[in-house]
């Protein structure tokens, strides 16, 4: 541990030596250069549907344009599958895991001493930071306090005269909500391609199409944009970046764990007074994978400001050929109102995921991604139960591990983690991933709500052993009854973390659990934390106690914290008919309270009354 600590402070020291270098290239001192204004246009839920990226039949013309005038970065990929937990590591520099409960949708994590926003950072160099609006950072801070301006009138003709600015533009013309309607354009749906993943039917064509045209209506507003830049003279003087927050929004891509939901688009043109800094000449693709947690860091150098040892990324330029293999790393939590935990990680030719929860199906209900007809249309065809196998995956349980071709398997249907001829691969990966959540002190395995949560209560020594957790999650994950009493040891063990994810093995094991029945009565008596004795419920459930499983989340669910009762719906929901008996206490769990809880109440409800459609 210590090596890796000494190893980690002489990299930051490495990376904070960018600016100086910056300034070196850009013929001056770093007391006296010029430094560049930095315009991010952020597009939200998008995979690149975009010609430049070789996309036949998206029509964007504008960021076609910044491509050939800029960089291509072809494996581009946001930190997790969805905008909080992405913008927290936009606005931070880490990683949404390392803090939770940051790596919960919807979440507000609190912020560890000392750490500041890239805003704050740019603000002490003199830039005028404006953010044009959206927020969502997934923790407790004050965009009025962070920003120079932030909200719809922000921008960067606002700031004094002379000074470097740093504007962000959001634009919501992609995001999700508006494939809840058709839009109408250029494309048809004829004319798309439906992935092998999804049924081939009018409404999943719909969205596809929509999505197309709603990208053409994006690129018209860049390009007033960036002549906004023009008319001001400054497009000399100022980098472009364009980005979307995170994947796509068609179903299976945002908020999971694939290509559709990770990959994006990023483009940074460069004005010939900066072009030394670009990694390849104008006009040309960056083909090793970048992640987003690289943008905050990035900025900082722009700037001349030295890294700070928050920021867990590394500037993308001057950023040449390194010796080894660059890879890009995602997560996710809760989504909305279901739970789930994956990790994963692409070396740009591989995507491997890792699934701590496959008992639980990817396709799990979310109230509002449903709205959406391609969902709609593909549940039901799910329903009819003559859905191909390639399509039916999303519906049922998954393996703890996948591992995919991506250059040869462009939907990711083909799971290769079993082939003996990708054992290397695999391996490889798998090290890079564990690696990687150790680095960060991966919080996403504690409960949500538990005071364990947040960055510094997790550094407390022996309060989180991580690698003792990833073990045992893993050993649950497997779902091997060989590990039947390894799990019913660790049910009495001192740690939540261990006991709780010792009960989800067990669920997991299914009837297979049975021997341990009255080890989960004796610790469901004894245990302290609501959140545990939910897995410790379900476990029952799973084991053949199924009322008496039930009963003991009855009264979980009438317990104050949105987390516990969310955990013990999700749970019922995965019971069956056995959870009739708590129907009043599932409907009333939740009345009249914020929108997780009242959709996976709703659908509870509906399902067990056989009224869900």
């Amino acid at each position: 541990m210590k090596s890796d600590r000494r190893k980690r402070s002489t990299d930051l020291t490495r990376r904070s030596a960018v600016a100086a270098g910056l300034a070196a290239a850009a013929g001056a001192s770093a007391s006296t250069v010029e430094y560049p204004n930095i315009l991010w246009l952020v597009s939200e839920d998008n995979n690149p549907f975009i010609g430049g990226y070789g996309d036949a039949v998206a029509h964007t013309p504008t960021i076609d344009r910044l491509a050939k005038d800029g960089v291509l970065y072809r494996h581009a990929y946001s930190t997790a599958p969805v905008c909080a937990p992405s913008r927290f590591a936009l606005i931070t520099g880490a990683h949404a895991e390392s803090n939770a409960p940051a790596n919960q949708m919807r979440a507000v994590s609190r912020l560890p001493a000392g750490w500041r926003t890239t805003p704050e950072f740019l603000r002490d160099r003199g830039y005028h930071c404006t953010n044009n609006a959206k927020t969502d950072y997934n923790c407790a801070i004050d965009a009025a306090k962070i920003w120079n301006r932030s909200g719809s009138d922000a921008h960067w003709r606002q700031r004094p005269t002379g000074a470097p600015f740093f504007a962000i533009f959001n634009h919501e013309t992609t995001h999700e909500s508006r494939l809840f309607r058709s839009t109408p354009g250029r494309v048809a749906p004829e004319m798309v391609r439906v992935p092998a993943y999804l049924p081939d039917l009018p409404d999943v064509r719909s969205d596809i199409a929509s999505y197309y045209n709603l990208m053409e209506r994006l690129d018209g507003q860049l390009a007033a944009r960036l002549a906004e830049l023009e008319v001001d003279g400054l497009a000399d003087n100022t980098i472009v970046f364009y980005y979307s927050d995170n994947g796509g929004a068609l179903p299976r891509s945002k908020r999971y764990c694939y290509e559709e939901g990770l990959r994006c688009a990023l483009i940074v043109r460069f004005p010939p007074r900066w072009a030394h800094l670009a990694p390849v000449k104008a006009g040309g693709v960056v083909e090793t994978p970048v992640s987003f947690i690289d943008l905050p860091p990035t900025v900082l150098a722009l700037a001349g400001a030295p890294q700070p040892l928050q920021m867990q990324g590394r500037p993308l330029f001057p950023r040449r050929a390194r010796r080894g293999v660059d890879y890009a790393f995602g997560m996710r939590n809760r989504m909305d109102e279901r739970y789930d935990m994956v990790r994963t990680v692409t070396d740009g030719h591989y995507r491997y995921v890792r699934n701590y929860m496959p008992h639980r199906p990817a396709g799990q209900n979310q109230a509002y991604a449903w709205q959406a007809k391609g969902y709609q249309a593909w549940e039901a065809s799910h329903r009819k139960g003559n859905a191909p196998a390639a399509q039916e995956a999303f519906w049922r349980p998954r393996p703890f591990e996948e591992l995919f071709d991506l250059s040869r398997d462009r939907d990711q249907l083909t799971n290769l983690a079993a082939e003996p001829a990708q054992r290397s691969v695999l391996t490889r990966l798998r090290r890079a991933l564990n690696g990687h959540m150790l680095a960060l002190n991966d919080n996403g395995f504690i409960p949500e709500g538990s005071p364990l949560e947040g960055f510094d209560a997790t550094r407390v020594p022996g309060a989180y052993p991580l690698a003792r957790i990833m073990a045992l999650a893993a050993a649950a994950g497997a779902g091997k009854p060989a590990n039947l009493g390894l799990f019913r040891q660790a049910i009495r063990d001192p740690n939540e973390v261990i006991r709780y994810w010792a009960a989800t093995g067990l669920v997991i094991l299914g009837a297979e659990a049975a021997p341990a029945v009255e080890d989960l009565r004796a610790r469901l008596q004894a245990e302290p934390s609501p959140q545990v004795r939910v897995a410790l419920a379900e476990a029952l459930c799973a084991a053949g106690e199924a009322v008496e499983g039930v009963r003991a989340m009855e009264t979980l669910l009438a317990l104050d914290g949105v987390p516990v009762r969310l955990y013990a719906l999700n749970a019922l929901t995965w019971v069956g008919p056995a959870a009739s008996v708590v129907l009043p206490a599932i409907k009333a769990a939740g009345a009249g309270v914020g929108e997780p809880l009242r959709s996976a109440s709703l659908y509870l409800g509906l399902s067990l009354e056989g009224r869900y459609t």
